[in-house]
């Protein structure tokens, strides 16, 4: 496997990559490729993004994983994450990949997990030199997905006294009030594994804010008429299920929606031979290899 560590700037700030051949390719002709986006305050060596990649070079597909702003190896304020910034910094990600020799320009697909996938899509919709897109447990409205993790009236009433403790906090000392992550996006004590070493931990309120306001159904039926996967667990224990529902919903062809039974949150990093299955098929149909 051949692979090569990439720098490009987003926003002025020095972000960091990887992109991957598989061995197989053929050096004289132009290649799909897909970049793979990372969660919530992770990186590009989580397992969600790491297991992805390994599956679509299995299939023949260049990959480029990198670092959103302010994560990992990234430049960028620590904790601070906006969607709209990782929106603008997964374009200039496809800039970068779209300036590899082997890679066909025409033929660069997105995927991302969660937080990762509800940034895929609304970069998918925004931006028409994406071929096709991925999402995998993600979300499209930000209030009701928060309503959706913190459904009770106690948790919700917390939540957003947490946002405007944040708006006053900002207001009256000009800095940012930095919020626990578990206060933002509740994760079961079982699934706290797939947490990546070195995953941020605390954020600006206004990174809440930014998670709150973001709408990605609002743009989704501008991927059309390039392809959209929706990939969820049919009882997603971190992310409602209903939110790739709304959007399938808002979306217009070619559009599908997929639900499993088996899966959680973090399918992608489990290497399910269903998910996996699902996934190939879709891309040999909408993002054929050479």
């Amino acid at each position: 496997m051949k692979e090569q560590h990439v720098e490009f700037v987003s926003q002025g700030h020095r972000m960091v990559g990887i992109v991957r051949w598989p061995d197989q390719l053929d050096n004289a002709t132009q290649h799909p490729a897909m970049l793979v986006l990372h969660g919530f305050g992770s990186n590009m060596s989580a397992e969600n993004v790491l297991g992805p990649c390994a599956e679509l070079e299995a299939m023949g597909y260049i990959t480029m994983r990198f670092d959103m702003p302010g994560c990992g190896g990234s430049e960028g304020p620590r904790g601070h994450l906006i969607c709209m910034e990782q929106v603008q910094c997964t374009q200039d990600a496809l800039t970068c990949l779209m300036q590899q020799t082997s890679v066909n320009p025409k033929a660069i697909g997105v995927m991302g997990s969660s937080f990762g996938a509800a940034v895929a899509v609304y970069a998918g919709a925004v931006d028409q030199r994406f071929a096709a897109v991925i999402s995998s447990g993600g979300w499209g409205h930000g209030e009701r997905k928060f309503k959706g993790q913190h459904p009770t009236p106690e948790a919700w009433s917390k939540f957003t006294h947490m946002l405007e403790q944040g708006r006053q906090h900002r207001a009256s000392t000009g800095q940012s009030l930095m919020v626990p992550r578990m206060d933002i996006v509740p994760i079961p004590q079982g699934l706290k594994r797939q947490i990546v070493p070195g995953s941020i931990q605390e954020f600006t309120a206004e990174t809440a804010q930014s998670m709150f306001d973001f709408k990605a159904e609002e743009v989704v039926h501008r991927i059309s008429p390039r392809p959209l996967l929706l990939l969820h667990s049919s009882k997603d224990s971190v992310t409602p299920t209903e939110q790739s529902i709304a959007m399938f919903g808002r979306a217009q062809l070619p559009v599908e929606l997929h639900l499993f039974a088996d899966t959680d949150h973090f399918m992608l990093a489990e290497g399910n031979e269903r998910v996996w299955n699902v996934v190939g098929d879709w891309l040999s149909k909408f993002l054929p290899k050479p």
